[in-house]
């Protein structure tokens, strides 16, 4: 026969006793830890106050603009023959920018040259020609005048011994009148010939005349051409050529190189931070890498209720070569800096909106609300000028635990 061997089998009781000690073991390992956790503290991500520089400034975009603006207009009406610049072009004093027509302005400047020719011949010659003549004939009337005064005193005497007759005596006396009046016409005439008399003031006057003619043809005759007045650049061209133009029409449009200014709309939330004489650093957005200097000079007295802002004017002194009207530029306006205070994020301050600012502190483990007291605002920090020290933890707003957790704190990478 074959041996059998029996092996025991435990009792089902003794594993089940087993199974739940292990089970309380796991739980009182879960609960202990649990325990530890809620005494220690959840790890949260905190900021620590700190000491530095902190600069407010105002931010905004806005657009080249030039303080002068000169339109060129013809004063005459004509034809256009020349546009000689485009827009954008840069133009020097003198410089030839439109030229008209000038065909029936060169004919007048002619005839007007020829009118005074005319009048200067009319002068000479009353100063050559008829004064010396006029001299002669005054000469010759006092000669007549004399001989014609001694025929009638000689009638008279022989009328009075009988020898003539009273008719011979009226024909002396007639005779004596008409020298006298020839006498005093002949004055006259040389009178008027002579410097300051009628007739040289008649042919002068009509010089004068001649010659304002001439210059007014002259001046219309520059105006068929239009020059720049000062060294700038052409903004607007609205003339081409063959056009016919009338005078006050806006032919172009210049803006004269000098100061360079920049409008911006600053919303009106702002408008107590500005002062004039804040300085700024602006950038072309064309630019983005360059940047250049500029300085508030206007700020307006009203708001624009519709957009509700302000407007602003800021004064570029060395504009860079690349600065062209109407660019759109952002400006950084700085409205205060402080040195060596206390700094904060801005995502760490809470009720801002309320006008209740507070934080929320990890002192001794555990969270506290504090109220602070906010200095200068600037891009992404705020200033704290009462609430917290130097190396306070604070937790970001974004974390909403409730003030009197325990937690355990990590510095923020």
């Amino acid at each position: 026969m074959k041996k059998v061997t029996t092996i025991p089998i435990r009792d089902q009781s003794t594993w089940a006793k087993t199974f739940r000690r292990l089970v309380g073991a796991v739980l009182f390992a879960c609960v202990a830890g649990g325990a530890l956790m809620a005494f220690r503290g959840e790890t949260v991500t905190v900021v620590e106050v700190r000491q530095g520089e902190l600069r407010q400034s105002v931010v905004a975009s806005g657009r080249v603009r030039t303080p002068l603006r000169i339109e060129m207009s013809a004063q005459i009406a004509g034809r256009v023959t020349e546009v000689g610049v485009r827009e954008g072009d840069a133009v020097q004093p003198g410089q030839t920018l439109i030229r008209l027509d000038e065909r029936e302005w060169e004919a007048t400047v002619n005839q007007a040259r020829a009118a005074v020719v005319q009048a200067e011949s009319r002068l000479r010659q009353l100063q050559e020609l008829g004064l010396p003549v006029a001299e002669q004939a005054l000469r010759q009337a006092e000669a007549n005048a004399v001989q014609a005064t001694r025929n009638y005193q000689r009638v008279s005497e022989l009328v009075t011994r009988g020898f003539y007759s009273q008719a011979q005596l009226d024909d002396a006396l007639r005779a004596r009148e008409v020298a006298d009046s020839q006498l005093r016409s002949n004055r006259l005439q040389l009178a008027s010939q002579q410097a300051g008399g009628s007739e040289s003031e008649l042919a002068r006057s009509s010089l004068e005349q001649a010659r304002a003619a001439l210059a007014v043809a002259e001046a219309r005759l520059g105006y068929a051409t239009l020059r720049a007045p000062v060294s700038g650049t052409v903004l607007t061209r609205t003339v081409e050529p063959g056009d016919t133009v009338q005078p006050a029409r806006a032919l172009l449009t210049i803006a004269p190189l000098g100061e360079t200014e920049l409008t911006v709309q600053i919303d009106e939330k702002n408008l107590g931070l500005l002062k004039l004489g804040q300085l700024a650093l602006a950038s072309a957005d064309a630019y983005p890498g360059e940047h250049f200097a500029a300085e508030l000079i206007y700020i307006a007295p009203s708001v624009d209720a519709l957009r509700g802002s302000v407007e602003v004017r800021l004064r570029v002194p060395e504009p860079p070569p690349y600065l062209k009207h109407e660019m759109t530029v952002s400006i950084d306006i700085e409205t205060a800096r402080r040195e060596q205070t206390l700094i904060v994020p801005s995502e760490v301050v809470r009720g801002l909106d309320e006008g209740h600012p507070w934080v929320m502190v990890v002192r001794d483990g555990r969270t506290q609300r504090q109220a602070v007291r906010l200095g200068l605002r600037g891009t992404g920090s705020v200033e704290i000028l009462e609430g917290v020290s130097q190396s306070d933890t604070l937790l970001p707003s974004t974390d909403d635990k409730p003030e009197g957790r325990a937690v355990r704190t990590r510095a923020a990478s």
